[in-house]
């Protein structure tokens, strides 16, 4: 059975955390990064796949999400420091990492900035860095998403404004996605609800912090590092998972032309046996 325990941070601060499997050290670690909105329950969509191949999925409510305090001004580079704090708890000294979406470049900070922790990460359909040289952000991405990240550009005002009149945008999605949604990856039903309960602070917080510097360059990666991306992605578009893998030289693209930025996920499990084939994890 996983546990759910509350990390303190200090002042006041604390971070919700999950853990599939307490204790097992003998199973390779792998901590996932969540998406917006969404709390940071791990894919369970996912979880035969990694019984299969040995692994332990950790994970946290980002800041702002479910039970995480909130932390205004956070950027993606964060992420790096509570992954370390997670790690430290559990008395884990090295293990993987893997997000979704703008999970994916939280995941992808953590592979920057913990050289010596890190041993493997996989992005799927994640974000380059706002700005990136060469890369037209916005291109290829749904009006609704780039109204909403345009938003955040103009500031945490601006967003809230945004935010508050918005409404879901069912035309970001692909009719593949929409497959996935109704079918293997309807969990996303259980971890979008609960992130915006409480209203969107989280989800506010991500979307400024995307359109910001990230504290860090994706570059400095030095273990292996798996791109997955759907050609159709309406939200994520995939020329951020082309640039992303000219800027990492440790980075293997892998684009499915027809996959748009949920049904992309299906690739998940042969994304973990990429996992535990590179940190030397795999079963036999």
């Amino acid at each position: 059975m996983g546990k759910e325990f509350e990390l303190p941070l200090g002042n006041d601060r604390t971070l919700h955390v999950y853990d599939t499997a307490p204790g097992a050290d003998d199973l390779l670690p792998v901590i996932w990064h969540h998406g917006t909105p969404n709390i940071g329950a791990p894919p369970a969509p996912l979880f035969e796949a990694a019984g299969r191949l040995g692994l332990r999925w950790l994970s946290y409510d980002r800041p702002g999400y479910g039970g995480s305090t909130p932390s205004p001004g956070r950027d993606i580079a964060s992420a790096a420091g509570l992954t370390r704090r997670v790690a430290d708890e559990l008395g884990i000294a090295r293990f993987a990492v893997m997000g979704h979406s703008g999970g994916g470049s939280h995941a992808l900070a953590c592979a920057a900035l913990l050289p010596d922790r890190v041993l493997a990460a996989v992005s799927v359909a994640g974000l380059a860095p706002y700005g990136a040289r060469g890369l037209d952000w916005y291109a290829g991405m749904s009006p609704s998403g780039v109204a909403s990240l345009r938003a955040a550009a103009g500031g945490r005002e601006a967003k809230e404004r945004h935010e508050a009149s918005a409404e879901y945008d069912p035309e970001m999605f692909t009719p593949e996605d929409h497959a996935a949604l109704a079918g293997d990856w309807s969990w996303f039903g259980d971890v979008v609800g609960p992130a915006t309960a409480a209203g969107p602070g989280g989800l506010i917080d991500d979307d400024l912090a995307y359109v910001t510097p990230w504290g860090c360059d994706p570059a400095r990666a030095t273990a292996p590092v798996l791109l997955l991306h759907g050609g159709r992605d309406r939200v994520v578009p995939a020329a951020h998972g082309a640039w992303l893998a000219g800027r990492c030289r440790t980075a293997e693209l892998r684009l499915f032309p027809d996959d748009g930025h949920i049904s992309v996920l299906r690739e998940g499990a042969a994304a973990l046996e990429w996992l535990t084939r590179r940190t030397g994890a795999a079963p036999g």
